[in-house]
């Protein structure tokens, strides 16, 4: 039998014994068991280390607010830090180690830490590291020297670098009714819901539905709490319209009732079974939402109030009576309100020895006077724990009467032994989502803490969520509320359960600190004291965002779910303020941590779907180096043997240039645009006229978003009076479908159009370069493709092997080509008798960085210039920018910024010194390489170009266009390259058009 374990409760099955390591060290525990209570059941006590003093420090509380026993958990070569060992659920061959140490848990070095005092005090590295050197280094800023040991001492776990080789999951689900929280509120509400026919979610957190009715030692209907609660969950597992949602975080509520969670599907499993994923990730559109998310018991400031073996008395309780765990033997209590003594009771009836009950209220209810000697314990009215003795965990506590009025300490210390001692400083309402829905929380002063207003429109709150602490009430909130949710709020609730009543009073007395000699603690995990906040007041943070940011108050990986109403009453007391003018921080996504993986689920590595044009498998048979362009594969080059990628598409688009190339365009977007109106919308969308395009004629068109900057540019095609293909860019093509249904759906819904994405429908083959028109005169058949019937963005129809095609002379690459389309069935069929038709004249395929090339050499716009923030004339388009018509954009566009001078645009860079260019890097008139400052602008694209022989880039610079023929140099200190370069035109190579209407 472990040391502290009991020999029989909880839910735990103690006929499954679990092997573990923590720390290199073999472990047992049971079937149910946390790391955290297997670890506190075989006599641990120290579990981790403190952010910045590198504290010792022991379990705190027993769930998702636990700040202290932070762990990295081990899957191999993966590692993944900082989660709560409360939350790490044992399994047979779970490997975890502690974190923020070294070289042991037991013996950190960095403890000296604690020696530092108040240098170390708040924003001490604002005050500490600022200032310049004396001596050698005299001008270099002391920072500069500290940066790299500071960053190394900060943080709390190390993240790894091997590649997480778990798999993880999206899933879209949408319910009449969310509830979030399987205690009894949640569980009463869902049961309500569920009956009334509505389909439910029900999402619990822990493994284990049923919340506190797990732990709480009460009964309902004349049997325990967690037997009722099961009986509910056994009625909703049984219903086709319930789903229930185990091990899963409600971490974000966002608008119209849409809410993220995450589901920890394997992380409790030795062997997950074949292609389970580690996590998925639910996106939940809801038609009501239940909050019934409990309540966090919060700590209690005072000296050594960090200490191991100082716990929440909610979590000794909820680990004797779930785990069947003693955290102590010899148990003291400290507390301000009556849940406390419910608490101890537990820890004695389950073993443990309740020396001393401590309340600092002067007056407390014959109840608690009757728990107290329930459970055998001294009680002692009227005074405060004033230190903590001991090392690295509890030995004794310290004491001194305490006038709550005054909020002083008086003379009379005496010592208590104890090695567990048990604090409540009331109950915090977990309002968490709430607030993220846009609720502002409300301060009620009888229980001294923040409550969410009242229900919004999507959602309605019940349980210890509204602060209703009382069982029965909270079954019975959750029973209305299930019946609001199912909009069912005037059928009257039947019979509610007989739950054993309790007389405790949920009220605390006014939260404070017991101000005496040592280190008080408010945040745990980021150290930040009574005395931290108490320094930011007078160093003028008065703003609850500013005390926040300058101590670190909440902002660990707990967020502050204990820690906020404390370091409130401090800074009100501070401000000689009531706690709701201080106000609190508003709570923001994740409600807890998401791995990263959950939110990356089925978009990274072989999970990501893959786009594949119909010449794919062409592209690798003839030795194309294949990479992604959003969702497609495309080919970046065809090397060959010894070649670099600069050489192969330098020689691409030299022979394109000289003779002519071939590149498979299959992914550009492509709409069907048809009906009476297409004209109309077109002439709407787009910024330049199309209702005059003849039919069999394209055109180039440029789309404005509504704020008047560039949105998406593209060649459309008119195929009849009322039948337009319309193409957009590779990345743009879904937005641009959107753009479109958005503006006939809601703002033009009485014009007559249809459109259709058919991007899949069609494989298409660009042929360009001097010999392109002869090359595809060899082997079409059914129309002549001479300049006559086959001009400058003119469109034919013919067949090429066979396969009916449509062909338009466009250009993208500035030389004479051509766009060939067929079915996508056709694809590949098409491709090969164009490439065999080419080998006599040398066409050779080309990938995108020769397409890149010559659109640089050329001038033309890609998603790096149309970023989001250029507009038509930055990029020399204002000629497309109709004044005849109206259209999306059109009213924004002449806006005094988007005219103004200083905006950057559109220019062409050679280098001075042969060396290459890079995207990203600044454009600077004097080069500073100590200090890069004075950015002119940013290059977007750059290559070396074949035509030139030079290193060329396009880029976007402040009055671009009045500094053509000046110099100025690139800045790029991250690639260590500063050098000349001179700013000329965007076009760089055949300005006129000639080779493309030749």
């Amino acid at each position: 039998m472990s040391p502290r374990r009991r020999p029989s409760g909880g839910r735990i099955d103690r006929l499954r014994t679990i092997r573990f390591t923590f720390d290199g060290t073999a472990f047992t525990g049971h079937q149910g068991d946390t790391l955290a209570s297997a670890l506190l059941a075989n006599g641990v006590s120290l579990f981790g280390r403190s952010f910045k003093y590198h504290r010792p420090r022991g379990l705190l509380t027993a769930g998702v607010d636990e700040p202290n026993a932070l762990v990295t958990v081990l899957r191999g070569d993966v590692r993944e830090p900082n989660i709560p060992a409360t939350m790490v659920e044992i399994h047979d061959g779970l490997v975890a180690v502690s974190q923020n140490r070294f070289p042991s848990l037991a013996y950190d070095v960095s403890a000296v830490n604690q020696l530092g005092g108040k240098v170390l005090s708040a924003g001490f590295y604002y005050k500490t590291f600022m200032g310049p050197v004396v001596g050698p280094l005299k001008g270099t800023r002391f920072w500069m020297l500290c940066e790299k040991i500071i960053r190394r001492a900060a943080g709390l776990g190390r993240a790894g670098h091997a590649p997480d080789t778990a798999r993880y999951e999206r899933m879209n689900a949408f319910c009449d009714v969310l509830v979030v929280g399987s205690g009894p509120a949640g569980l009463a509400a869902a049961r309500e819901a569920a009956a009334s026919g509505a389909n439910v979610i029900l999402a619990e957190l822990d493994p284990q539905f049923g919340g506190s009715a797990n732990w709480s030692g009460e009964t309902i209907d004349g049997e325990p709490a967690a037997a009722w609660a099961s009986d509910i969950v056994g009625e909703l597992r049984d219903q086709a319209n319930v789903r229930l949602l185990k091990r899963t975080t409600v971490w974000g509520y966002y608008d119209d009732n849409t809410l993220a969670a995450v589901e920890r599907v394997s992380d409790h499993k030795a062997s997950p079974a074949k292609g389970a994923p580690r996590h998925r990730h639910w996106t939940i559109r809801a038609g009501k939402v239940v909050l019934a998310t409990g309540a966090f018991e919060r700590p209690l400031v005072f000296p050594g109030n960090d200490r191991p073996g100082v716990v929440m008395a909610s979590a000794a309780q909820r680990y004797a009576n779930e785990f069947g765990v003693l955290p102590g033997d010899k148990v003291a209590v400290f507390t301000n309100n009556d849940s406390a003594y419910r608490s101890a009771v537990a820890l004695n009836n389950a073993g443990a020895t309740v020396a001393t009950i401590v309340d600092v209220r002067a007056e407390i209810s014959e109840e608690c006077h009757t728990l107290a000697r329930q459970c055998g314990a001294e009680l002692i009215v009227g005074h405060a724990v004033t230190a903590t003795e001991g090392g690295k965990k509890l030995t004794g506590i310290k004491l001194a009467p305490f006038t709550e009025a005054a909020g002083a300490l008086s003379s009379g210390a005496r010592s208590v032994e104890a090695d567990c001692l048990l604090m409540s400083g009331g109950w915090s309402p977990t309002i968490h989502l709430a607030s993220q829905a846009g609720a502002r929380p409300l301060w009620d002063a009888e229980l001294q803490a923040f409550l969410p207003p009242e229900a919004g429109k999507g959602w309605v709150g019940a349980g210890a969520f509204n602060g209703t602490f009382s069982t029965a009430q909270a079954i019975a909130e959750g029973f209305a509320a299930g019946r609001v949710a199912a909009d069912l709020a005037m059928v009257e609730i039947g019979t509610l359960p007989d739950v054993e009543p309790a007389a405790l009073d949920p009220r605390p007395a006014p939260v404070f600190e017991i101000r005496a000699k040592g280190k008080s603690f408010v945040d745990f995990q980021h150290d930040v004291t009574s005395d931290d906040v108490r320094l930011a007041h007078i160093e003028g943070f008065v703003s609850v965002e500013h005390l926040k940011r300058y101590t670190t108050l909440g902002m660990a990986t707990d967020q502050g779910k204990g820690s906020n109403v404390p370091g409130l009453a401090i800074m009100a007391e501070a401000l000689g303020k009531p706690i709701p003018e201080v106000g609190t921080t508003r709570f923001r996504p994740p409600y807890a941590p998401v791995s990263v993986g959950a939110l990356a689920a089925e978009r990274f590595g072989d999970l990501k779907p893959e786009r594949l044009t119909p010449m794919h498998d062409w592209h690798l048979d003839n030795e194309a180096t294949m990479y992604s362009a959003g969702l497609w594969f495309r080919p970046m080059i065809y090397g060959g043997p010894g070649e670099t990628i600069e050489q192969a598409y330098v020689r691409e688009a030299r022979v394109t240039r000289e003779t002519a190339g071939i590149v498979d365009v299959s992914t550009l977007g492509k709409i069907a645009v048809q009906g009476p109106d297409a004209a109309e919308l077109l002439d709407r969308a787009y910024s330049n006229v199309f209702s005059t395009l003849p039919v069999g004629k394209a055109r180039y068109g440029l789309m404005l978003r509504e704020d008047g900057l560039v949105f998406d540019d593209g060649t459309t095609w008119r195929l009849g009076d009322n039948d337009f293909l319309m193409t957009t860019t590779t990345a743009n093509a879904g937005k641009v479908m959107q753009h479109l249904e958005y503006f006939l759906d809601v703002v033009w819904p009485d014009l007559k159009v249809h459109l259709t994405s058919v991007t899949d429908q069609w494989a298409g083959a660009a042929i360009g370069g001097p010999k392109a028109r002869e090359i595809l005169a060899a082997c079409v058949t059914g129309t002549k493709v001479d300049n006559e019937a086959l001009p400058f963005m003119g469109i034919v129809h013919g067949e090429i092997a066979g396969a009916p095609v449509m062909i338009c002379r466009l250009s993208f690459s500035g030389e004479m080509a051509f766009e060939v389309y067929s079915g996508a069935g056709h694809g590949i069929h098409v491709w090969e008798a164009l490439i065999e038709a080419g080998q006599p004249f040398g066409m050779v395929p080309y990938g995108l960085e020769a397409l890149g090339t010559m659109r640089i050499e050329k001038g033309h716009v890609t998603g790096a210039e149309i970023d989001g923030r250029t507009s038509a004339r930055d990029l020399h388009l204002g000629w497309m920018l109709s004044r005849k018509k109206p259209f999306i954009g059109s009213a924004m566009m002449d806006r005094e910024g988007l005219v103004a001078s200083g905006r950057l645009e559109l220019v062409g860079l050679v280098s001075l010194d042969n060396r290459p260019l890079s995207g990203g890097a600044h454009i600077v008139e004097d080069v500073d390489m100590d200090n890069p400052h004075g950015s002119l602008g940013h290059i977007t694209a750059a290559c070396f170009s074949p035509a030139l022989e030079k290193y060329i880039a396009l880029a976007l610079v402040a009055d671009g266009k009045a500094r053509h023929g000046k110099r100025a140099h690139v800045s790029d200190p991250l690639r260590d390259r500063f050098g000349p370069v001179e700013i000329v035109s965007h076009h760089f190579f055949d300005p006129e058009g000639k080779r493309m209407h030749g």
